[in-house]
């Protein structure tokens, strides 16, 4: 096992645990093999139906070079992290990851509107996870991919993944069709509280249907790119106010590339409004803040950087420094490097919490 903190000539090299890394199909047949043969023939004729007229093309609005570190196109062919060993070699290797937990966002069935291919995605997806990385790098761990639109199939595949320690979380998009703390998503939450295993709320790019703005279509990518944070608020608040923490007091959701700096400032308005409204929603016994900061967890990227550093601490001591955990969100162009991502000072007890010590207690990684 890695040491999990080393300081060397003013740098450090760090054994972190990785919240987020983002797997790629080598082909776009990749997944075909891990497909039953229906569903195979259905995918190649027919392809995805997802809630966005262009599901072939980037989301809109486009990004440059699909997002990606423009380093990261393995000399071989094939997409940006589609290739384990340049993984190991830009990533797990310098970085000194000792696990790294996979987010699979590329047709995975999330958003798919055809439930028994949703269904088929996933379960592929899945399968495709473990043999494609897990197996071949110990260092890896998948999340379970489930077609969240049809609760009773993500059940299916949470019953049938649940058992195997290789998967971690439970995947979700932070833009679906309902907000996630809509009743019929309620199931979910239940088979995630009975395995164990949190919820990882992650953006992906087909919006559930929806405008990614409460105002309509952005025009620029980079309103795009802010926007991820009014969804989190949105799922934050919606889960705390539609009773989903009250009814499964054990689970637990992590939100992945959204920021946090915005916490604080959401729970005081949603405090503040509880005192006037609490009586429509009567079957919140506590205050919203208690519920965000006792069952959400935030990952760092992409973490916000004030012009003076004391006051994203004073953002994390409210928080909690056991509520924050490490990502990189390789191999994308915002990609974060432990050792020159965060620019604020910390004690080593601090640093140890947010690059290993939180993800190994909350996934249980040990």
């Amino acid at each position: 096992m890695n040491a999990p903190f080393i300081e060397q000539k003013g740098r450090q090299t760090l054994a972190v645990v990785d919240c987020d890394i983002h797997p790629a199909h080598r082909t776009p047949g990749e997944l075909l093999p891990y497909l039953e043969p229906r569903w195979r023939e259905h995918y190649e004729t027919h392809g995805v139906h997802v809630r966005q007229a262009l599901p072939s093309a980037l989301m809109y609005p486009r990004m440059m070079a699909a997002g990606m570190r423009a380093d990261s196109l393995p000399e071989k062919g094939g997409p940006a992290g589609s290739d384990l060993d340049l993984l190991r070699r830009q990533h797990l290797d310098p970085v000194n990851v000792e696990f790294g937990l996979l987010m699979a966002l590329s047709k995975g069935g999330m958003e798919e509107r055809n439930p028994g291919l949703a269904a088929a995605l996933s379960r592929a997806t899945n399968d495709w996870q473990i043999d494609r990385w897990v197996r071949e790098e110990p260092r890896l761990r998948a999340g379970i991919v489930v077609p969240q639109e049809f609760p009773e199939a993500a059940v299916a595949e949470i019953e049938r993944c649940a058992g195997d320690r290789r998967y971690v979380q439970i995947m979700l998009s932070s833009r679906p069709s309902d907000p996630l703390g809509h009743r019929r998503y309620w199931p979910i939450y239940e088979a995630a509280e009975r395995a164990g295993l949190p919820i990882g709320l992650h953006p992906v790019g087909y919006n559930g249907g929806h405008p990614s703005t409460g105002s309509g279509w952005p025009t620029f990518y980079l309103q795009e790119h802010y926007v991820f944070v009014a969804c989190m608020e949105a799922l934050a608040s919606s889960l705390i106010v539609e009773g989903v923490f009250e009814r499964f007091p054990k689970l637990k959701v992590v939100l992945v590339e959204g920021g946090f700096g915005w916490a604080p400032a959401l729970a005081w308005r949603m405090d503040k409004h509880f005192e006037k409204f609490r009586k429509e929603v009567a079957h919140l016994r506590r205050r919203p803040s208690e519920y965000l900061r006792e069952h959400i967890w935030w990952t760092t990227q992409p973490i916000e950087e004030p012009a003076q550093a004391r006051h994203i601490v004073e953002i994390i001591d409210w928080i909690g420094w056991d509520r924050l955990l490490y990502s990189s969100d390789y191999p994308h162009w915002d990609y974060d490097n432990p050792s020159f991502a965060f620019k604020f000072p910390m004690t080593e007890a601090q640093r140890r919490m947010i690059f290993r010590d939180n993800a190994m207690a909350l996934y249980r990684l040990a």
